[in-house]
Parts: structure tokens; sequence; C-alpha cells
């Protein structure tokens, strides 16, 4: 007799290996309860469970189906060059959106990132990047005012953040140590990445300093679906 999570991880196989097609009919709570030997209860959770987990849908009246998988994406992390250009030299149709600016309140964690004090103004700046309409990453970059003096307007139409450092003379840049982790997406963030609670998220925190005079440019929070992504490749961090 098999028990919920396994006939969530068997279906997870035949779905990611393809003898489960995308928008295919599903057997009903029934079939898979008869199949697996267990309660119906334990095959309505496990289907329950999956449609969390993104890879089921359900219609009233009709039963459950495969859902659409995401395009599954080479993830490069690190280097000099931006998320954008990495994605387009890879021939991914990649866009972006700004989705705030503001600033915020003292940050310790921050602050001492961006190497400025306490009472310095530093903005966050939010963008949202899409592949083939797919919302895949949200990142937010910390930057002190005092390096740009025209965050607070310029940061309400910036979408990629190395093409605003060149706008300000800044030519060639280098990265921090990079942190990664894994967390589960906050309510904004499902929002903005329209996932479930249950999609991880790859957490990529970094610095990006002007490569010449190591002044500090940004410090970064990147957010990326899991889901979205096939492999990473990490560079130079």
């Amino acid at each position: 007799m098999s028990n919920e999570l396994e006939i969530v991880d068997k279906l997870i196989a035949q779905i990611a290996s393809g003898r489960l097609a995308a928008h295919e009919k599903l057997p009903s709570e029934n079939e898979v309860a008869d199949k697996w030997q267990v309660p119906r209860i334990t095959a309505r959770k496990a289907y329950e469970r999956l449609e969390e987990l993104g890879y089921i849908y359900k219609i009233q009246g009709k039963g459950s189906y495969v859902k659409g998988r995401n395009q599954q994406i080479e993830l490069v992390l690190g280097g000099g060059s931006s998320f954008t250009q990495k994605m387009q030299e890879k021939g991914y149709n990649l866009h972006s959106e700004n989705i705030f600016c503001k600033a915020i309140k003292y940050n310790k964690k921050v602050y001492d990132a961006l190497e400025v004090n306490e009472e310095e103004t530093v903005f966050k700046v939010g963008r949202l990047r899409f592949i083939d309409g797919q919302p895949i990453a949200l990142h937010i970059s910390y930057v002190a005012q005092s390096v740009f003096g025209d965050i607070e307007t310029a940061g309400q139409e910036i979408t990629s953040m190395f093409a605003y450092y060149r706008s300000q003379g800044y030519s060639e840049f280098s990265s921090k140590p990079s942190i990664i982790s894994v967390a589960f997406p906050t309510k904004s963030q499902r929002k903005y990445l329209e996932c479930t609670q249950l999609t991880p998220l790859l957490v990529l925190e970094s610095g990006c300093l002007d490569k010449n005079s190591g002044r500090v440019l940004d410090y970064a929070k990147i957010f990326y679906r899991s889901d979205c992504f096939s492999s990473y490749v990490i560079t130079n961090i």
C-alpha cells in the first residue's frame, strides 16, 4: 500500500518523463485509490499536493489534468555580465519590467553591504524578468542615493541596472562574494512570480562593484523560480 507522498512522487516522475503529457486527463481519485490500494482521501490529498506544486489543474465536473510545464532554462549565476545579457546570449525571448523604486527603512545588512552610514538614503529597485511571457525571476537592487543622485526618479524606469550604471559612467564590473539559498515565496513574491507557496525559490545575494575603483554600486537579492530552470552554472562567485 502506498502513501500520499509516494503517489505524488510517482505521478511527478511520469509527468517529468513525458509519460503523462501536458493537458492529459489524469485517472479519477477512485481509480488512483484502487491502483495504489489506498483510501480515496489519500488519493485526493495526493492530487491536492500536486495542484499546490503546480503539476496539475482541475476543471470543475471534469477531473484533473496535467499542467503544461514551464520552459526549462539553463541559469548562469555570477560573472560580470547582466542577467539580461546572459539570457539573450542563450537565445531566450526575455523582457524586463520595472515594478517599483522606493526608499527603504534602515536595514543593517543592506547598509553594511553598501558600505554607507545609517543617515544615508537607500532605494530599492525591483524588476520582474519574463521569458516567453512567463515570470521567472524577481530582481531587487539596493542602491545608495549618495552614489546615484538621480535614483529616486531614474529608478522608476530602470529595467537593467548594468545599463543604468553605464549611463552613469561605469563600464566594467565585478561581483562581491555571493550567497545562494533556497526559500519558499512570500505572498507578494507569489503574486509577482505567479507561483504557488510550495514552489521553491533559488535566492542569490550579491553585490556589484565598479571594477576600476572598487566602489560598491549595489547590493542585490534575486529570486529565481526553481521550476523554470533545468540546471545552474556558477561562475566567479
